[in-house]
C-alpha cells in the first residue's frame, strides 16, 4: 500500500512508524525540513519538505499513484485543503483528515464532507478521541488504562499489581486451575519498564504493570482477584474546560445516574463558555494548583479528578495536588511519554497519551476490511487488533494451540456468536469468529498476515 502521510509532528511520526514498519510505501510531507529529516533518518520512509496542501508537493510525493492520503497537519484548514486537492487533482481513494475544531464537527454540517463537497472520508477528532478515553478510564478507576473490544462485551485493563494482589508470585498457568470459570487473561506485562507478553510460567511481582483482557461480565471479579476494588463515581472534578473537560462533563451530564461534576478553569472566558455550555455543572474560575479552590470544588470528598488542562506539567502537579488533598483517584492528560514514569511515584493512578488515542483511531481506519478495532497501547509499544476471521485466513479451522504466532503475540479473547470466550490451546477458531490479538508492534506484520488483511480488502 502506497500511503502519504501530511504531517511528521508525534502523531505522523508514529503513524508512519507503524506504516512503514508493515512494509509500506511510505512518504512523509512537512513544511519543517528538520522534522522531515527526522523522520527519513529513524524510519523507512521517504520525505518531501513543503506545504501538504501544494498540488506541486503532493504530486513530488507521489500522489498520482497513491492509495491513501492521511491529512495530520497542525492546520485543520491545511488538512482538509490537501483532501480536497488529493481527491480532486489526484483521485487518491481513500483520505483521512485530523481536524480539532468542533465547530466543524457539528453534525449540522456534516454534509459538508461528501465526496461532492469537500472529500474526506474519515474525520479525526483528537478532542472527542482523548475525552472518550478520558471515559474509560473513569468507567474503570481502578486501572491505569482500559479500552472496549467486543462492542463493549469485552475489556482490556492496566493493572498495577501491589502488595494486596492475591496472585503475587504465581505462575499465569496456575490462574486457570484457581479461578476457572473467570473469563479473564493476563495478555502483557510490563517490568521495569519493559513490555512483554508473558508464557504460561510467568508470574507476577509487586510494582508490575500488567494489561487483563476480560469479559465485562468479569470485571469486576477479575479486579478485586487483582488486589482492586471497583467503586462508583458519584463526584467527579474536572481541571480544564477545553474540549476535552467539556466534553467529559457533558457526557457525566447526560447520564441518568447521577455523577456531580465540578469544572476549575483558570481562564475566565472558557469558564464563562463551560458554565454556559453545561446545565448541572458548577464551574469555578480559578488556578488548579490552587489548594482553596480545589477545596471549594469539593476535592476532599470526590470519588476523582481529571486533570486536562493543555499544560502538562500543570496536570501532573494537579494532580499530585489533588491527591494530596484527599482525592481517591487521579486521572492526568499528558502528551509527553516522558513523563510517564513519574506518574508511580507521584501516586497518579491513570493517564491519557492524546497521541496514543489519535493513532489508535487512524489505525482503526488505516486497517479497514476484517478489522474492525486497533487500540495502541503504551507509547506505541504493542497493539490489540480486533478482525473478524476469513474463510481464507490461515489460522482458520486451526486449534488455538497449534497456531505458529510469534513470542510476542497472544489471542486475548474470541467473540463466537454474542459470546466472549477466553481462549485455550483445545479452541478451534471458525470463520465468521471475531478475535482479540495483543501484539508487540514489530509482531505486527505477522499477525496482519495470519488475518490476511491486504490492500485488497481497503
Amino acid at each position: 500500500m502506497k500511503v502519504i502521510i501530511c504531517g511528521a509532528g508525534q502523531v505522523g511520526w508514529q503513524i508512519a512508524r507503524h506504516l512503514s514498519g508493515e512494509r509500506n510505501d511510505v512518504t512523509v510531507v512537512d513544511q519543517n525540513a528538520n522534522l522531515v529529516r527526522h523522520a527519513t533518518d529513524t524510519l523507512d520512509v521517504q520525505g518531501i519538505a513543503g506545504f501538504a496542501s501544494h498540488p506541486d508537493i503532493l504530486d513530488r510525493a507521489g500522489a498520482g499513484d497513491a492509495d491513501m492520503v492521511i491529512a495530520a497537519t497542525h492546520s485543520d484548514e491545511v488538512n482538509m485543503v490537501t483532501c480536497q486537492v488529493a481527491h480532486s487533482v489526484f483521485g487518491v481513494r481513500r483520505k483521512i483528515a485530523r481536524l480539532r475544531a468542533q465547530n466543524y464537527l457539528d453534525p449540522a454540517y456534516s454534509d459538508l464532507y461528501r465526496r461532492d463537497h469537500l472529500p474526506i472520508d474519515v474525520v479525526i477528532s483528537p478532542e472527542k478521541e482523548v475525552a472518550e478515553a478520558a471515559l474509560q478510564r473513569l468507567a474503570a478507576p481502578a486501572t491505569f488504562d482500559s479500552e472496549n473490544f467486543f462492542e463493549g462485551k469485552a475489556q482490556l485493563l492496566g493493572i498495577t499489581i501491589e502488595e494486596d494482589c492475591a496472585v503475587i508470585n504465581t505462575p499465569l498457568r496456575q490462574l486457570t486451575e484457581l479461578f476457572s470459570t473467570l473469563r479473564a487473561l493476563v495478555v502483557g506485562i510490563r517490568r521495569n519498564g519493559h513490555l512483554f507478553v508473558p508464557t504460561a510460567g510467568d508470574q507476577l511481582f509487586v510494582g508490575d504493570e500488567c494489561y487483563v483482557f476480560t469479559d465485562t461480565a468479569d470485571m469486576t471479579r477479575t479486579l478485586e482477584i487483582f488486589g482492586k476494588t471497583q467503586s462508583k463515581l458519584e463526584r467527579v472534578v474536572i481541571i480544564g474546560a477545553g474540549n476535552v473537560g467539556l466534553g467529559v462533563a457533558r457526557n457525566l451530564e447526560s447520564r441518568t445516574d447521577r455523577v456531580r461534576v465540578k469544572v476549575v478553569e483558570r481562564n475566565r472566558s472558557c469558564a464563562e463558555h463551560a458554565a454556559d455550555s453545561l446545565e448541572r455543572t458548577i464551574v469555578l474560575n480559578g488556578d488548579g494548583l490552587d489548594a482553596s479552590i480545589l477545596e471549594e470544588a469539593g476535592i476532599v470528598s470526590a470519588d476523582a479528578v481529571l486533570a486536562v488542562t493543555d499544560d502538562d506539567k500543570t496536570n501532573l502537579l494537579a494532580a499530585v495536588r489533588a491527591k494530596e488533598l484527599g482525592c481517591k483517584y487521579a486521572i492526568c492528560l499528558t502528551n509527553d511519554p516522558t513523563l510517564v514514569p513519574l506518574m508511580g511515584p507521584l501516586d497518579i493512578d491513570a493517564y491519557i497519551n492524546p497521541r496514543a488515542t489519535t493513532v489508535s483511531s487512524i489505525l482503526r481506519h488505516i486497517r479497514h476490511g476484517r478489522v474492525r478495532g486497533v487500540y495502541s497501547v503504551g507509547d506505541a509499544e504493542a497493539e490489540v487488533i480486533e478482525a473478524q476471521v476469513l474463510g481464507t485466513s490461515p489460522i482458520a479451522g486451526q486449534l488455538v494451540g497449534e497456531i505458529d504466532f510469534p513470542e510476542g503475540v497472544i489471542i486475548a479473547g474470541i467473540l463466537k456468536g454474542d459470546k466472549v470466550i477466553k481462549p485455550t490451546g483445545s479452541l478451534r477458531i471458525e470463520e465468521g469468529d471475531v478475535i482479540s490479538i495483543f501484539a508487540m508492534t514489530d509482531d505486527v506484520p505477522e499477525v496482519e498476515r495470519l488475518l490476511q488483511v491486504s490492500i485488497d480488502f481497503f
